[in-house]
């Protein structure tokens, strides 16, 4: 018998109604001869209310206590799904992310998953039920509650989908799959098919977000086919599957653009080995991701470094590189958070030249200035200013005939 691991998110369960469609769709998916394993989000806006809630209350917010308010939501979720699940008929029963043995490191609200242990899964499949999760969550290896970040229940979805060696993992969302570029910007942008883990790894960590990051690389390490799919339709979506020769037919497979970036500079560093290696490691031992870096030409001797970072952490990462400046020899620290990234993401970029260049005219054509430039051997990455982007997004997409 198949299992299907099926991931809902809030607006999946956005209410009671949706709730109970769930319910039918889960129902319908065991008629059909599948073991089915549901994950869900907390209900639409249920997160934000509860961060909201936790503002007015505390300007501290000790960690712990914020992971503790804000995995409730989905434990809300999984309790009313179980219920809906038992006026259709269907045995099921609802499992926190610790119940079920999601093992995290103790890095309260982005933890990363460590190990998931599934055996109150496997028995509650073998008795007949359908396991209902709290996704988003886990226990650490201090046995404290922990939160995975936002996105997070599709990495449950994956890790339970990869330990239980599922056939597919299938995540529910409010669009019906992964498009070319972001419909809203772009209404000619089209469906994807098919993708690989690779393309859809540079689209999440570019800005496309309809799948977590970290549930990419984990559905990618461990070979868990994705299908993004509409829970308002139920028609089929995107695959995310593992490259074939089908897919290297598309050059560019689409634009993704981020405006949760910003950027930092730190000027007149002195050009000797290990003055970067510092900066870096002060950063990163702030747990402060880095995304995108350059630095200048040295002249007379010392050289600027800039390099991207997300918003949430760009107060952090200006404390940090001020309080290492006078040790590194750095003459000052600027930031600027008015700035986006827009990006191409192709398979069949890596054996096509020329794409950076087409990429580099269009948005010079449209005098679009770029600010930075980072690529790897199917994305090239360009920061330009915040306000420009969506210009860029639908420029690059006609350029490219994406529609």
């Amino acid at each position: 018998m198949p299992l299907v691991v099926q991931k809902f998110g809030g607006t999946s369960v956005g209410d009671a109604d949706r709730i109970r469609a769930v319910a039918d769709h889960i129902a319908r998916t065991r008629r059909q001869g599948a073991e089915v394993v549901a994950v869900v989000s907390a209900m639409g806006k249920t997160t934000d209310e509860l961060i909201h809630l936790a503002d007015s209350v505390s300007a501290t917010q000790p960690p712990r206590e914020y992971d503790m308010l804000v995995s409730t939501g989905e434990r809300i979720s999984m309790s009313l799904l179980v219920m809906a699940l038992a006026d259709l008929g269907v045995d099921a029963a609802s499992f926190t992310g610790s119940q079920v043995g999601i093992i995290t490191d103790n890095d309260h609200t982005r933890a990363k998953i460590l190990e998931v242990k599934g055996d109150r899964l496997r028995e509650a499949l073998a008795a007949g039920k359908v396991p209902v999760v709290a996704g988003f969550q886990g226990v650490s290896t201090e046995r404290e509650i922990t939160t995975l970040g936002r996105g997070g229940s599709d990495a449950t979805a994956v890790a339970l989908a990869a330990i239980l060696g599922a056939d597919v993992c299938e995540i529910y969302t409010d669009v019906t799959g992964v498009f070319s570029a972001d419909p809203r910007i772009v209404p000619e942008a089209h469906r994807i098919n098919r993708i690989s883990f690779d393309e859809m790894l540079e689209m999440a960590a570019t800005g496309g977000r309809v799948l977590m990051l970290r549930a990419v690389e984990f559905a990618r390490n461990h070979n868990v086919p994705l299908h993004v799919r509409s829970s308002f339709t139920w028609e089929p979506g995107t695959w995310v599957v593992e490259e074939d020769a089908d897919m290297e037919d598309a050059v560019v497979t689409a634009v993704t653009h981020d405006t949760s970036e910003a950027k930092v500079t730190v000027s007149g560093v002195p050009d000797r080995p290990g003055v970067a290696a510092r900066l870096f490691r002060a950063l990163a031992d702030k747990s402060i991701n880095i995304d995108m870096i350059v630095q200048n030409t040295s002249v007379k001797g010392t050289t600027d470094i800039s390099f991207t970072v997300p918003n949430d952490d760009l107060t952090g990462a200006i404390e940090t590189a001020q309080a290492h400046a006078e040790e590194l020899g750095a003459s000052g620290v600027t930031a600027d958070a008015e700035v986006a990234r827009v990006s191409l993401v192709g398979a069949g970029m890596k054996s096509h030249p020329g794409i950076a260049a087409t990429m580099f005219e269009t948005l010079a054509d449209e005098q679009i200035n770029i600010d930075m430039i980072s690529t790897s051997t199917i994305r090239t990455s360009c920061i330009v200013a915040e306000e420009d982007v969506e210009r860029a997004v639908r420029c690059l997409h006609a350029a490219f005939a994406l529609g």
